[in-house]
């Protein structure tokens, strides 16, 4: 993230010259509401669920997820509220297992709702997380899309990364205990799928007839 000194000035054609801490457009402000907001949401869900958690390896997943989410959410309160790059630069979260799937079905119970709250589960939990998780990814993305105060889009973009990691984390969990099984294509039908597209070669010729442009920039006359 490229640092930023100073309070540089943004001009705004009705009002004058505005500040660093107000260089924010009306979308971006609107969206980083419901971005910081759903942040706490999702920070709250786990504190509620933690006391449930049964398996020990869950537990330390909530955790890690937990602490790496309020440092994040502090990052984002800090440089949208200065307009400025943050005390501590933006981290990238980190897995601590491997990233193996074990692919195919498996009969199961079909799933039905609950008649009694004793029937919160590990599966329960980790799916209410992994939902959470990408539920972010989308929010922040289309709000970096709206942004216009360069640190805090760099910093929304940043955290896209870290929601889509996190919610790896919980799918190769939720695998790896059979919560979420993965259906897999026949070999015939994937080796189809996976040549049906071909690299692309070359500069359309149209291209070059309208340009006139040299087709290889690398290339000097």
């Amino acid at each position: 993230m490229q640092n930023q000194q100073g309070q540089q000035m943004h001009p705004n054609m009705h009002t004058g010259a505005v500040p660093q801490q107000l260089n924010h457009g009306g979308h971006e402000v609107f969206d980083l509401h419901e971005v910081l907001s759903g942040t706490i949401g999702t920070m709250n869900q786990y504190l509620m669920l933690r006391q449930h958690v049964k398996d020990p390896e869950l537990l330390n997943i909530l955790d890690r997820q937990y602490q790496f989410m309020q440092n994040e959410y502090n990052t984002t309160v800090e440089c949208f509220q200065s307009g400025q790059d943050p005390s501590q630069p933006t981290q990238s979260y980190k897995m601590t297992q491997g990233n193996d799937f074990v692919y195919g079905l498996k009969p199961t119970q079909p799933k039905k709702p609950w008649q009694s709250l004793s029937e919160i589960s590990d599966e329960f939990i980790s799916s209410c997380m992994l939902a959470s998780c990408k539920a972010s990814a989308s929010h922040k993305t289309m709000a970096a899309l709206e942004t216009t105060n360069p640190v805090v889009r760099r910093v929304l973009a940043d955290s896209v990364s870290n929601c889509i990691e996190m919610a790896y984390e919980l799918s190769i969990y939720q695998n790896k205990k059979h919560y979420y099984q993965v259906p897999q294509l026949s070999q015939q039908d994937m080796n189809q799928m996976l040549n049906a597209f071909a690299p692309a070669q070359g500069t359309p010729q149209n291209m070059n007839m309208n340009t006139g442009m040299n087709p290889n920039p690398n290339i000097q006359h």
